[in-house]
């Protein structure tokens, strides 16, 4: 393929990624994250095997590049999963509160 084609292929993946995550609720982000990181994990593999078997300095440099940006990519990831659940768990938490305080009194006034 030539030049022009992968970019106009790449342009129109880009706008395509763009729209299907921005039509994405917010309670499907974290499943989807979690799929995302082991997409990630595949391509820092693959990075990592290129680096792996470059023998030309060009090929190696930018090989090492996608392995510092495959891991910064899957790193973020997991960062991003791990504070999205923790704002679930704190609604989950504070939803508990709440009704045990309403339980509480309740059961003082029953009486």
């Amino acid at each position: 393929m030539d030049g022009i084609s992968l970019l106009t292929i790449t342009v129109l993946a880009v706008f395509v990624g763009f729209e299907v995550v921005s039509k994405v609720s917010s309670t499907l982000h974290t499943p989807l994250m979690s799929g995302a990181n082991a997409i990630h994990g595949i391509i820092l593999v693959g990075a990592i095997i290129v680096a792996g078997q470059a023998a030309d300095p060009w090929v190696l440099a930018v090989a090492l590049l996608a392995v510092v940006l495959a891991t910064a990519n899957l790193v973020g990831g997991f960062v991003v999963t791990d504070r999205m659940l923790h704002m679930f768990h704190a609604r989950k938490e504070v939803g508990r509160k709440a009704a045990g305080t309403k339980e509480t009194t309740g059961k003082m006034e029953g009486k």
